[in-house]
């Protein structure tokens, strides 16, 4: 794989960080700066609005740049973003910061694609793709856990410093190794764009994935103070609980892949939804003991992402049935779907926690989750009575991230 993939994988690593990295802060966050828990997990809910307003609205606006110009000029907000962060001096300025770093992550990932295509021959595409996307895994497993582990000795400033630098040195590599000429596809409208959101069948897929996503977030928001005020680990615990779930991460994207291949979409995502609703109840229990909440949380990790792959695909598969003209298209939409999925479950478990308490938010999100069970039964049925035509020969796989 070439240099300039690379530089692009530091990219990924960089909005992976320090997308995920607040929910291992948010105790830390709320106390210095004198707000509620819930205010604090706003702070997530407003960069997953921002990625999802990015990704398609700005994307469209973005079309005619060059694509280098283009990435480096997200860099750049992306970077100074996190310097925001840093230097934000309450609240409102950090919210501000949020949801400019969100609206840099969601154009991001609607390029990078693109780009990452154009660096290889035909035959690597996936591939190079796939390597890209690894920089989401790789922060999970190593970034998310690191920067908690920063802010809650340095303090919560130093973490956006820290990844403002990483910001800087993507930046750099992008300007160094990237080439200057890229492929320039056809600028979309954002009409055009918003074509998928005529058809029924994605709109279900897209239910799903905000519905799925919306219940798990609803409690992962949460996740470090349960840990802290409810199963009595300290705040360094958290950061190596935040690494053994990142590992689960990377184990359950890649199993959920595999299910996806063996027993197709639908069947995928019935098992792994019905897992992840059984998770968040078990934890509702178990969370009273550190041991027992500890391997929650590894199952959970297990789940929580492993339906990504079927997700994707299937957005996929039925874009090609219904939209066949804006596939990327309609896979584009379904990475905004799982950012509105995250900003409701954030907003959301914020008022259980202000009204009910930080234990209910786990059982209500599982509640949610069967939601989306529910759905993904619908859509098995309504694929039995509308079978989808079946998939071109030699078609290239779904690469899936979001």
């Amino acid at each position: 794989m070439p240099i300039a993939l690379w530089a692009l994988t530091v990219s990924a690593f960089a909005i992976g960080t320090t997308e995920f990295v607040i929910v291992g802060l948010i105790p830390t966050m709320a106390a210095d700066l004198g707000v509620s828990l819930p205010s604090a997990g706003l702070l997530v809910s407003l960069y997953a609005l921002g990625v999802a307003i990015g990704a398609p609205v700005l994307t469209a606006l973005s079309g005619r740049w060059p694509r280098k110009q283009l990435l480096l000029a997200l860099m750049l907000l992306f970077t100074a973003g996190n310097l925001l962060a840093w230097l934000a001096p309450g609240y409102g300025a950090l919210v501000v910061a949020r949801v400019l770093t969100g609206l840099a992550h969601g154009v991001f990932f609607s390029i990078g694609s693109t780009i990452a295509t154009s660096l290889v021959p035909r035959e690597k595409a996936a591939s190079a793709i796939a390597t890209m996307f690894s920089g989401l895994t790789v922060a999970l497993v190593t970034g998310v856990p690191l920067g908690t582990f920063v802010g809650q000795h340095f303090g919560w400033r130093a973490t956006f410093l820290a990844v403002a630098a990483l910001g800087l040195v993507a930046f750099l590599a992008s300007l160094v190794f990237v080439p200057r000429k890229l492929a320039q596809p056809a600028p979309a409208s954002l009409l055009h764009q918003l074509e998928p959101l005529r058809q029924p069948r994605l709109l279900l897929v897209y239910a799903m994935t905000a519905v799925g996503y919306g219940g798990s977030f609803i409690a992962f928001t949460y996740l470090a103070p349960i840990l802290q005020q409810v199963s009595g680990i300290s705040a360094n615990g958290v950061s190596l609980v935040l690494l053994v779930y990142g590992v689960s991460v990377a184990f359950g994207n890649v199993w959920g892949g595999k299910l996806a291949d063996k027993r197709g979409p639908v069947g995928a995502l019935k098992r792994i939804f019905l897992g992840l609703a059984a998770v968040l109840f078990v934890l509702s229990v178990t969370a009273h003991s550190p041991i027992a909440a500890v391997l929650t949380v590894l199952a959970w990790g297990a789940f929580a992402f492993g339906n990504v792959p079927g997700l994707q695909l299937y957005v996929v598969q039925q874009a090609e049935a219904h939209a066949p003209k804006a596939v990327d298209v309609a896979s584009g939409l379904n990475i905004a779907a799982f950012n509105l999925g995250i900003a409701g479950g954030a907003w959301g478990g914020g008022l259980i926690v202000e009204r009910l308490g930080l234990l209910h938010t786990p059982w209500i999100g599982a509640i949610v989750v069967l939601g989306a069970f529910a759905l993904t039964v619908l859509a098995g049925r309504l694929d039995r009575r509308f079978p989808l035509p079946r998939r071109a020969p030699g078609a290239g796989p779904v690469v899936v991230g979001h």
